[in-house]
């Protein structure tokens, strides 16, 4: 007997007016793993990743989350039930201080000091920027932050988009350590990629995604064989 999926997407379609994006689409994502979805821009998959936060509602199909069809509930009531998503671009206050910015996620009922103190063990770095403007630090400082405000409400499942965009490979490789990290403490993880490298190496299975379909899931080795097929493809 196999335990059932933390988040399942079944058949989901979803839509921006009468422009379909996704066309049925299955994906399953386990406790404490790490799923990554992979392909070329324009592919559909941040479309999935705002499907599972509730920022846009299914056209068909079905989402289930914890073994509850949840079609059409609203971000505030997905984040509730424990779904963090954290978006490309970050998602921060640049003209809050790092430490405003983590009291930020004290509305779960966490307390700052907590908030603190979880933040800056993960990321050493940031205890030392606590009083400086998010705005004014780099690239990977900023989405160190925008992680740790995230796993301040100790999520069930962590929604990354494209975390590595636009970051040097060493702090991309930390921040995926990271990613490891949380989802060996149970957390599961759905990480949208366009670049596969960078999250292939933490992820238990990886998925394709072109032109709004899923075309292959597997373990990342063997998917990783598939991806200069799929990427041509769609060019």
């Amino acid at each position: 007997m196999t335990d059932s999926p933390i988040l399942s997407l079944q058949s989901v379609r979803a839509a921006y007016g009468r422009i379909e994006v996704i066309h049925g689409v299955d994906l399953e994502v386990f406790s404490g793993k790490v799923l990554a979805l992979l392909g070329p821009n324009g592919a559909g998959k941040s479309t999935t990743l705002k499907v599972c936060a509730g920022l846009v509602a299914p056209t068909g199909g079905d989402y289930i989350l914890c073994d509850r069809r949840v079609n059409g509930a609203r971000p505030e009531d997905l984040a509730r039930a424990g779904v963090c998503l954290i978006p490309e671009g970050k998602g921060i206050f640049p003209n809050l201080t790092v430490r405003e910015n983590l009291w930020m996620a004290t509305h779960t009922g966490t307390s700052l000091h907590d908030v603190e103190e979880v933040a800056y063990s993960r990321f050493e770095r940031l205890s030392q920027r606590r009083n400086q403007l998010a705005g004014t630090m780099s690239g990977g400082e900023q989405q160190m932050l925008a992680m740790s405000r995230g796993l301040a409400t100790n999520p069930r499942i962590l929604l990354l988009d494209e975390l590595s965009m636009g970051l040097a490979p060493i702090i991309v490789e930390e921040l995926y350590e990271i990613v490891a990290q949380v989802a060996s403490e149970g957390v599961s993880i759905l990480v949208v990629e366009q670049f596969a490298q960078t999250v292939l190496g933490v992820a238990d299975t990886a998925a394709i995604m072109v032109h709004g379909k899923i075309t292959s899931v597997g373990a990342p080795s063997d998917i990783a064989m598939e991806l200069s097929d799929a990427y041509m493809g769609a060019s």
